[in-house]
């Protein structure tokens, strides 16, 4: 089975990589997956197709990210804004990975942090889930090895307990029982939130969502009785941003929905903002 995409003209079948394909599970019956053509069909006969990007919807129908805050997310991280982010995450998710090791990024998005990583463990092989249909059209193309898969991160995972030796959670929601079933023993968690200071410079411009000061605090507390703290790293990066970026940086999370465009359009100037977030890195409890 290849692990590669579509080709349309050839008239290859979409490709779902193996080792995420062998860690997925029928949402309806439990039973594992096989591809076959363009599908992927479990033993019971419950068939989920491939879309011609390359990514199975398992969901049906669900919510998330629009297409325009997609494309703001992906011309603001392709512009590299964030690649010192996408480094250190990458250095701590791929560290001392086995051959044929699974990588899931809970809330992938476009995929950029998960293509990151697997470019530096390229005999990995990663598995993104997202609610968001127009988000994994671009996960899956993110990189040869990623298997993209539409679910919703607050139902039980299909996925088998034990097949991830990496879970990735980048300002997404957090299902921790999920996440403690799915790693194997040993296994490594990710976490990246904002610190309260992210972002602080355009707080002067406009109404923009708060961080919780008290953040990491509630996060170790949820964690503590099945995972342990190993280690977390600060990340400050220093923006430069045009007004079409300020927009893109507003535009590709939750503040789009607060900000008003009256505010956005009153910025006329390139700004220099602070990206702050903090890198957390916890070791799986048996």
């Amino acid at each position: 089975m290849s692990r590669g995409r579509s080709d349309e003209k050839a008239g290859k079948p979409v490709g779902f990589p193996p080792v995420a394909l062998g860690a997925l599970w029928c949402p309806h019956c439990q039973s594992p997956f096989t591809q076959e053509g363009r599908a992927l069909r479990c033993a019971t006969g419950h068939s989920f197709d491939l879309a011609k990007q390359g990514y199975v919807n398992l969901l049906g129908s669900g919510v998330g990210d629009t297409k325009e805050m997609v494309a703001a997310r992906d011309e603001f991280l392709a512009a590299g804004h964030y690649a010192p982010l996408a480094r250190l995450v990458a250095h701590e998710a791929a560290r001392d990975l086995r051959r044929n090791a699974l990588v899931v990024d809970a809330g992938t998005g476009t995929g950029y942090y998960l293509a990151a990583t697997l470019a530096r463990a390229p005999a990995a092989s990663g598995l993104g889930m997202d609610t968001s249909t127009a988000a994994l059209r671009r996960a899956a193309r993110a990189h040869p090895g990623i298997g993209a898969v539409a679910w919703d991160l607050w139902k039980p995972w299909p996925l088998r307990a034990g097949s991830a030796d990496v879970i990735m959670n980048i300002f997404a929601p957090r299902n921790l029982a999920e996440c403690h079933r799915i790693l194997r023993p040993d296994g490594t968690l990710v976490v990246v939130t904002p610190d309260s200071m992210h972002l602080s410079e355009l707080r002067t411009y406009m109404d923009m969502l708060e961080v919780d000061a008290d953040k990491l605090t509630r996060l170790d507390s949820s964690l503590q009785s099945q995972f342990s703290l190993t280690g977390r790293h600060d990340c400050e990066i220093e923006l430069t941003l045009d007004p079409p970026d300020v927009h893109r940086v507003v535009h590709m999370g939750p503040n789009a929905y607060h900000v008003p465009p009256a505010a956005l359009a009153a910025i006329r100037r390139t700004l220099t903002v602070t990206a702050a977030f903090v890198v957390s890195v916890y070791r799986r409890e048996p």
